[in-house]
């Protein structure tokens, strides 16, 4: 994994990627969707479960949870692919804490998973958190939900001042317009309600499974074949 700075934790104004194409503006269809500015989309607020005819390996066997989705794309967090850094080895690289203090952050913070949320940007991080937490780049996600892209959260959480409830990612999954409809259609995904506890569950191994088995579902017996629960 590449070295991280602090000034890849705002959001960035626009991504790029070869595999989804996609050119539109994040915090556009993030504001678009989340701040009340466009009609949000069927899959807003919603789980990707990958079936197993999904051929991108990027997202073989994830659980996504879709935080924006409007009629100019989609935006996305894996949740069950984690990286091989700590939050305390990550906030070392940022040059947020000091080794002395990695010994003293609070429990909550030695706990907290950094995850991958996706292939694009995946050098820029994003914190999804409980709504206990808030500052002035904050953007609820859900009447429970917020996400917050800047090093204050980070600051927060280490200080044991942050959120009571967070998982981070580093980069996240983006479709263009239409395109994740597209891939819902030829069964790429399985789609359902989104749940916070799956959201902040620490158990990432078996996350897929119970996610699956949450509305019912054996994976082990599932075709190529799609749908929506």
């Amino acid at each position: 994994m590449s070295r991280l700075n602090a000034s890849q934790f705002p959001f960035k104004r626009c991504f790029n990627s070869s595999r989804l194409c996609v050119k539109l503006p994040f915090m556009d269809i993030l504001r678009e969707n989340l701040l009340g500015d466009g009609e949000r989309g069927c899959f807003d607020g919603q789980f990707l479960l990958a079936m197993p005819g999904l051929a991108d390996s990027n997202f073989s066997r994830t659980v996504i949870y879709i935080c924006a989705h409007t009629e100019s794309g989609a935006i996305g967090f894996i949740l069950n692919r984690p990286q091989p850094i700590s939050f305390c080895e990550l906030m070392l690289q940022l040059e947020l804490i000091e080794r002395h203090d990695a010994e003293t952050l609070p429990q909550s913070a030695m706990e907290l998973n950094v995850q991958m949320g996706g292939p694009v940007e995946t050098g820029r991080g994003f914190v999804i958190h409980s709504e206990d937490y808030r500052s002035d780049a904050t953007l609820p996600i859900s009447e429970d939900m917020s996400m917050t892209a800047t090093v204050d959260i980070l600051r927060a959480i280490t200080k044991g001042t942050g959120p009571k409830r967070a998982t981070m990612m580093l980069g996240y999954s983006g479709w263009g317009a239409g395109q994740l409809e597209d891939e819902v259609s030829a069964n790429g995904w399985l789609t359902c309600p989104a749940i916070d506890d799956i959201i902040f569950d620490d158990d990432l191994d078996s996350k897929y499974e119970r996610t699956f088995a949450s509305i019912g579902i054996d994976p082990a017996m599932l075709s190529s074949e799609c749908g929506q629960a």
